[in-house]
């Protein structure tokens, strides 16, 4: 398997992954649609909801891909984002407050049983999980467990590094617009990224691009995993569209907002976005774009030896 990777895939091409009753052809058109754009595999990403409909979300994806060959090949595993995330204003970004919960063993227990042994990632705040048991928990079952929508301080950042956690979802995101100048969650983050995986969203939208280089400078490109956090409307360009019974736009940015309000509501961009956006806004060669995209997701998750040399030469070329 060659091509980009992309670590956090929340639906593609007009197909939600977290809509209830998600169907066989949607899963293969939204596959189909992803492998046209030049990726590889994608991790599956099911958000905070009821846990109920989380478990019946992720048992429809197990069945569903075990039907669908293609499926298989694309969807290695999957990512649970919440709902065990920090409900302050800012932090929890777009995740339902009513559904975010401090961590419980029980109710990982149930989701990684829901899953079949296919999740890879599980993120969650750090800061609210008791003894980090709950990250233990994870990282004991060769889970990448990632901290992200969180606020932990410096010494329970590390506590939480010390107990398994490998990651962080999205820095730059799921955060507040302004939080202090100095001691913040990105500039905690960054002070420990030799001994953690960082990903960022790379539209160009969610981080601006002289900040998002400035953040690959900080945490080191051997470090550094860029994903999309792609949403429904993803791939199919700007306009109107219907995302979880709400209307939204997509800009021309390939960003998501209401109707009404500037405020973001996901991003609609695609791989190829991306790597122009690391080729031609921050001026990285296509090599070393490639392993931003492609080969880093993979090393980050253990899917080593997925990713070849010349990956980048058979990856479209960048239109949008």
């Amino acid at each position: 398997m060659d091509g980009f990777f992309d670590l956090q895939v929340n639906g593609y091409a007009g197909v939600n992954f977290n809509a209830d009753g998600l169907t066989a052809e949607q899963l293969h058109h939204a596959c189909e649609r992803l492998a046209a754009d030049g990726v590889g595999g994608v991790l599956a990403t099911v958000t905070t909801d009821p846990p109920e409909r989380m478990i019946a979300r992720l048992q429809t994806l197990v069945e569903l891909r075990a039907r669908d060959g293609l499926a298989r090949r694309m969807i290695p595993g999957f990512h649970v984002e919440g709902p065990f995330l920090n409900p302050e204003t800012g932090y929890r970004g777009a995740h339902p407050p009513e559904w975010i919960r401090p961590p419980e063993t029980d109710l990982m227990h149930r989701l990684l049983d829901a899953a079949a042994g296919l999740t890879r990632i599980v993120t969650l705040a750090p800061e609210r999980d008791e003894g980090l048991a709950v990250t233990r928990m994870v990282a004991d079952e060769g889970i990448v467990a990632s901290a992200g929508h969180c606020n932990p301080t410096l010494d329970e950042l590390r506590a939480a590094i010390d107990a398994g956690m490998s990651m962080f979802t999205h820095l730059g995101n799921g955060c507040p617009d302004r939080v202090p100048r100095h001691d913040n969650v990105i500039q905690r983050v960054l002070s420990l990224a030799g001994r953690m995986w960082i990903c960022f969203i790379g539209d160009g939208v969610h981080i601006p691009l002289h900040a998002l280089g400035n953040y690959i400078r900080a945490a080191g490109a051997d470090r550094t995993v860029i994903v999309t956090d792609a949403v429904g409307p993803a791939g199919l360009g700007p306009g109107r569209y219907t995302l979880r019974g709400k209307r939204v736009r997509v800009g021309d940015d390939l960003a998501i907002r209401a109707p009404d309000g500037p405020h973001l509501m996901g991003s609609a961009c695609t791989m190829p976005h991306n790597l122009r956006n690391l080729t031609e806004g921050l001026g990285l060669s296509r090599t070393e774009a490639m392993r931003l995209t492609a080969a880093n997701p993979r090393r980050a998750i253990g899917l080593d030896g997925a990713y070849v040399a010349d990956a980048d030469a058979r990856a479209p070329t960048p239109s949008a």
